[in-house]
């Protein structure tokens, strides 16, 4: 509710208005200027946050897996970090991308969520070039004379498929605490610029990753199609809400083990007797068990005792009846 000023405090303003010394155009307080993030209208975004965060994480452990898998392939020491993780336009990926880029398609085993995009990721060339020249025996050196618009030979390109096959497929254990998914390498493509493999105007999410060695550095980028992870995530929303549900399993998990076969086994009595008697045994023979004939019978199951009982007969069988039981149910 606005304040009520009183006659006095009126004329006070107005007299104060006309000898100048109250300057009506100036606000009373400078207020800073709010800052408004822009949103882009046009291209609005698909994955929030956390979605972001989860893939963030995810790739901080695929980068630990593979820093371990190259450091023992090449036998050079790497470091591998998470560098950014960013929903944007297929085409803000694809314009960073030259005509000497090689670019490596994969896919996951799960076609109900891959869609129609594949999966691409793309490595600097001068730090493809280092890691190639270690698994031929070299330092990894980078050569200042090399040009920016350098081209794999064919060697090269051979070689590096066989890294990068070996480098996808680790991939999927990654995403074990979220959802069983295998990844897998499909194909190399020589330069992308001249071919479409996703959408300009699709979403996509860029991983970046940092590799360092002593001597070259680079970057892995893994653009991921919005129509895979949307599915991805809708599948792991399921399986999150089935667990979350605390639905009881009991019975079904009784029922499969009622069908299971279990050895029991009827213990009459031990006894330790010589070698010598053992060998000496015939039929007819009589083993002093040290018991009374009317002592009960140790039933075994896995080598433990479960119950004791009382021989007998069921169905013209010999059987045991249950009588104690020594592990609770």
């Amino acid at each position: 509710m606005a304040e009520v000023l009183s006659q006095s405090q009126i004329d006070a303003l107005l007299n104060a208005a006309r000898s100048g010394e109250l300057d009506m155009d100036s606000p009373k307080e400078e207020s800073a200027e709010k800052k408004y993030r822009k949103y882009d209208f046009y291209s609005p975004r698909k994955f929030t946050k956390d979605r972001l965060k989860m893939l963030n994480s995810i790739f901080e452990g695929y980068a630990r897996v593979i820093n371990s898998r190259i450091n023992a392939l090449l036998h050079a020491t790497c470091e591998i970090d998470v560098d950014s993780v960013e929903e944007q336009r297929y085409y803000e990926f694809s314009n960073a991308l030259t005509e000497s880029d090689v670019v490596a398609l994969a896919k996951i085993d799960l076609e109900k969520l891959q869609g129609e995009d594949p999966i691409l990721v793309h490595m600097d060339t001068p730090v493809v070039l280092s890691m190639l020249d270690r698994m031929m025996g070299g330092e990894g050196e980078p050569d200042p004379a090399l040009s920016s618009e350098y081209n794999l030979t064919d060697l090269e390109l051979n070689m590096y498929e066989n890294l990068i096959s070996d480098l996808i497929p680790i991939l999927g254990s990654s995403w074990e605490n979220y959802i069983t998914v295998h990844f897998s390498y499909t194909r190399t493509e020589v330069n992308p610029t001249l071919v479409q493999l996703i959408g300009y105007d699709e979403t996509v999410v860029i991983v970046g990753l940092n590799i360092k060695f002593p001597n070259c550095t680079g970057r892995m980028s893994l653009c991921l199609p919005g129509e895979m992870l949307t599915n991805i995530f809708t599948e792991i929303n399921k399986s999150t809400s089935r667990r979350s549900t605390g639905e009881d399993k009991s019975e079904e998990i009784f029922d499969s083990l009622r069908d299971s076969e279990l050895e029991i086994v009827a213990e009459l009595a031990r006894t330790r007797i010589l070698l010598s008697d053992l060998y000496h045994l015939n039929v007819g023979d009589v083993v002093d068990i040290k018991r009374p004939k009317d002592s009960p019978v140790f039933l075994n199951i896995g080598g433990r005792r479960w119950f004791d009982g009382r021989m007998g007969t069921s169905n013209k069988q010999v059987a045991v009846k249950i009588g104690e039981t020594y592990i609770k149910q």
